[in-house]
């Protein structure tokens, strides 16, 4: 496969499963600030998802229609997830003779639904959740199309590497927006809440309450993001998958072209697996989520310079 169609297809998944991310902590987030009186609003968003600048974010955070309306569908913020969404459409357009016919059409959908008016104004101004909704089912159908359709080829392999390093970076990211609730300093109701709604934004709620039966507790919240094999958001769960779809590239790779990126990714998949957090130590948790970010970014630098000839 020619090193940019391979560059391409990567970024394809990456734009999907970043938007799919951002949507559903963006759905919570809004549902979080109808219930709780402690809501811890808007700017920590518009500082990981938007664009902004700080007297803009400081004008636009009091404004909930007006936060939805940059980091849904702006199409002059680069990072919306109308721009992802329009970004990923583009790349499936470049590499049509790579994918099936039916994920070309499925992202086509997706782009025709996010251009809607009457979707941005029901986001905006009517109802959030369903709307939002709408979107997340989209991206649910993108997913499973791939599934079903593509052939297990090289561009299936590239797919799922952009998707298993994009979950593994917003999953680093969404910790990151609620470490303050991993924090002996937070009022213990308010750690709580916290902890909830961020299951609740990793699609882990469910999974948290059949496993520890109980009170929502920071040490058990944090081992199921973490180390969780069998949670899919966890970073454990998306780095074996890197492995898995790395060692796939053995047989079609220069050997030291394979073995730089297979030693990256296992060197960060050895570091969380061998990592100790206490729960309640914000600090050490801030400097692991630092220190295993930048690992998976020399493993994206392997795939650059390796994979895509962008050295």
């Amino acid at each position: 496969m020619l090193s940019r169609v391979a560059d391409t297809i990567y970024w394809l998944a990456r734009y999907l499963e970043r938007t799919q991310a951002m949507l559903q902590v963006l759905r919570i987030n809004y549902i979080a600030s109808q219930d709780e009186q402690s809501f811890g609003g808007w700017t920590p968003l518009l500082h990981t998802y938007g664009d902004l600048t700080e007297a803009e974010i400081t004008a636009t955070a009091a404004d909930t229609a007006q936060v939805l309306g940059h980091l849904i569908f702006d199409r002059e913020n680069g990072v919306s997830a109308y721009t992802n969404i329009v970004q990923g459409r583009e790349n499936a357009r470049a590499v049509q003779d790579h994918i099936t016919k039916e994920v070309w059409l499925c992202l086509n959908d997706y782009y025709h639904v996010i251009r809607q008016e009457e979707l941005a104004r029901q986001v905006q101004h009517e109802d959030p959740v369903s709307g939002i909704d709408l979107l997340l089912r989209q991206g649910l159908l993108f997913g499973g199309t791939v599934q079903q359709t593509m052939p297990r080829d090289e561009g299936y392999v590239f797919l799922k590497l952009g998707k298993f390093m994009e979950r593994a970076l917003q999953t680093i990211d969404i910790l990151r927006l609620k470490q303050e609730a991993f924090s002996s300093a937070t009022e213990p109701h308010a750690a709580t809440s916290a902890l909830r709604y961020l299951l609740y934004s990793s699609f882990g709620f469910e999974l948290y309450t059949k496993t520890y039966k109980g009170v929502i507790a920071p040490e058990n919240v944090l081992e199921l993001f973490i180390y969780a094999e069998n949670f899919p958001h966890s970073l454990a769960y998306s780095l074996s998958q890197l492995q898995h779809y790395c060692e796939r590239l053995r047989d079609d790779s220069l050997p030291e072209s394979y073995d730089h990126l297979h030693f990256l990714i296992g060197k960060a998949r050895n570091s969380v697996a061998y990592s100790t957090l206490p729960a309640d130590d914000a600090p050490a948790l801030a400097n692991f989520l630092r220190q295993t970010r930048n690992e998976l970014l020399d493993v994206t630098t392997a795939l650059n310079t390796h994979y895509f000839g962008n050295s």
